[in-house]
Formats: C-alpha cells, structure tokens, sequence
C-alpha cells in the first residue's frame, strides 16, 4: 500500500483534546521544561542510551533492514527529517516505548516482530515516533519521577495527598497520550483494520486466525455498554493505575476518530501546520473539556451517561473556566 505523505503535519493535527489541553498547561509553567531536560540530560538520559547501544541491536540497514524500512516510510509519512535511532530488544512482553528527552530513541520489544505483521509494525513505530513529536517523552519521565518520589512522601500526609493528586492528573494524561499516539498511527498505515488487528493482538496475542474483528469490537461495545452503575465504578478503579487504556477501549476510541471525519479531512490535506501553531490554553481547555462531555454521551456505561448529566448541569461553570483562561493567558489561537 502506498502512504499518503502529510506534509509539514503538526501533531495538534492528531492530539486528544484532553492530551493537547495538559501539555499546554504544563509547557506555560516558566522553565519546567528547561529543568527537567537539564536534570534528565546529566543524569539517566546517557546512561539508559548506552545501556541500550550495549544490550540491544540499533537498526540500520546491515541490521533489521526491513524496520529501518519502516521506521524511513513512518518518518516520511509524517514529515519528520529528524529521524531517530530505532533500538531491538529481547523481550518477550509485547511492548514499545520512546526513550530519552535532548535524543529520544524509539525501542521495539523483539516480541513484537514476531507478533505483528509489516503494517502493524509500521503502526507501533508511527505511534512512538508521535510520542516524540508531541513532547510526551519529557512529561513521561516527569511521571515517572514522580511515581518513584510518592516513595519518600508516604509518611507526610499533607504532601501525600497533593502528589497522589498530581500524579491522578498526570496518569489520566498518559492514557489520554497514547489515543494521540494511536492517531498518529492510523494516520501512518491508513487502514482503520489494521489499528484494530494491532490491538486485537495487543490483548490476545499473534493468534489472529482465532480472532474477528467483528467479535472484538463487539466485545468493546459489550464493555461500554453492559452493567450498573456499580460496574462503571470497577471499570474506573480498574483503570485508574493503567499506564495504558484497556485495548478495548483504544479499538473504540481509534474507531470513533476514523468515523468522527477528522481523520478523512486529515488524509484529505486539512490539517494544522506546524508553522501555524500556537500555544492556546483556553482553546485546548474548552476543547478537552468538550471532548470529555461527548464522551460520556456517547458511552452507553450507566456511570457515565450519570457523569455526563451531571456534566450538562454545570456548563455554566465551564463557560465561566474558559473566560478565567482566555483572560490569563490570552485569546485564541491565530490561524
């Protein structure tokens, strides 16, 4: 299949709402970036690079050619001239990352070359390579940090119950990146199937002759939908310490999106350009805060269709945030 290249794409082209909103907010905080990437940069960022350039294959074209390949057509297709290294490594869990903050590098457990087929593959590197390009990489770590630091604050109430808010906060960003991230991979492969396949096989492994599209999915709406109220509360405290959402939820986001038509507009050339872009906080706000309420009305889960009435109950207060906002930081974002 030959990609459409998406010319000078930002990735506010293919970032939830809720993801763009927290990553603004954080990026108007005076030299939080400049900190941890100064603190990252003397500290673990060289050594996990070269713990990885010793335990791990880099890929090029005398080694894996076949994902340098991709790893080229994933850069090609989103516009990138940056093109970062690509590391394999031996490990049987089914698992990808992004790795680094002044150099990130994209690392493919070896599992996942025995597990997905090309254009799967293809979209697992498109959707780290889109973790680069948003920043996620920097507030990561940052959460990563801070998961490691709640250690040191358990025996001090007060701080315990700030940071155990903090990282609440942070923990539902990074859910919220990668429906970004599975974004950018569609957007990459340009095959809704092949989003569902990938994440069929996330869940249930490479078996995917014992599998169907039509039955999982239907297994998404299933969860969505089935149970009380007392069942929407599980599902949120079975969520909560997710680094991930659960595959079923990602097939239903991703399938959402390719149907809601941004995805079809973006294939068609209507995007944001990064040239173009500006940071807009009340614009990222109100559009999060949107996506959250269309959200909860679309969903068929009890818990949520409450949340969301209750949601339409207070969207005064949402009007009087947005103005709170647009009055800090500034009117809206010039095209």
């Amino acid at each position: 299949m030959i990609h459409k290249p998406l010319p000078n794409i930002s990735p506010r082209a293919w970032e939830h709402p809720a993801d763009r909103a927290a990553l603004t907010a954080l990026k108007q905080v005076p030299g939080l970036d400049d900190v941890i990437r100064f603190f990252l940069g003397l500290t673990g960022e060289k050594s996990i690079r070269l713990l990885f350039l010793a335990s791990a294959v880099r890929v090029g074209p005398a080694q894996f050619p076949r994902l340098d390949e991709l790893l080229t057509e994933a850069c090609r297709v989103l516009d990138v001239s940056d093109r970062p290294e690509l590391y394999v490594t031996q490990n049987p869990m089914l698992n990808a990352g992004a790795v680094g903050v002044q150099k990130p590098f994209i690392t493919l457990n070896s599992s996942m070359i025995d597990t997905l087929d090309d254009d799967e593959t293809l979209a697992v590197i498109a959707h780290e390579l889109a973790h680069i390009l948003s920043g996620h990489v920097l507030y990561k770590t940052l959460l990563w940090f801070l998961l490691n630091a709640a250690a040191v604050f358990v025996r001090i109430p007060v701080a315990q119950l700030v940071l155990l808010g903090v990282l609440t906060a942070l923990k539902e960003w990074d859910r919220k990146s990668e429906l970004s991230a599975d974004r950018a991979g569609l957007l990459v492969v340009q095959d809704p199937k092949v989003a569902t396949t990938l994440l069929m096989k996330l869940a249930g492994g490479r078996h995917l002759e014992q599998m169907s599209v039509d039955a999982f999915t239907a297994q998404a709406d299933e969860y969505d939908a089935g149970g009380d109220i007392l069942d929407g509360v599980y599902k949120l405290l079975n969520l909560m310490n997710q680094s991930h959402p659960f595959p079923v939820l990602r097939v239903s986001a991703i399938r959402q999106w390719a149907e809601s038509g941004d995805y079809e507009r973006i294939l068609a050339g209507e995007y944001a350009i990064r040239t173009r872009d500006e940071a807009d906080l009340a614009g990222d706000f109100t559009a999060a805060s949107d996506a959250y309420r269309e959200e909860l009305k679309a969903s068929k889960d009890p818990l949520a269709q409450a949340m969301g009435d209750i949601g339409d109950s207070f969207e005064s207060v949402r009007q009087e945030a947005e103005k709170f906002f647009t009055s800090v930081f500034g009117g809206g974002r010039k095209e």
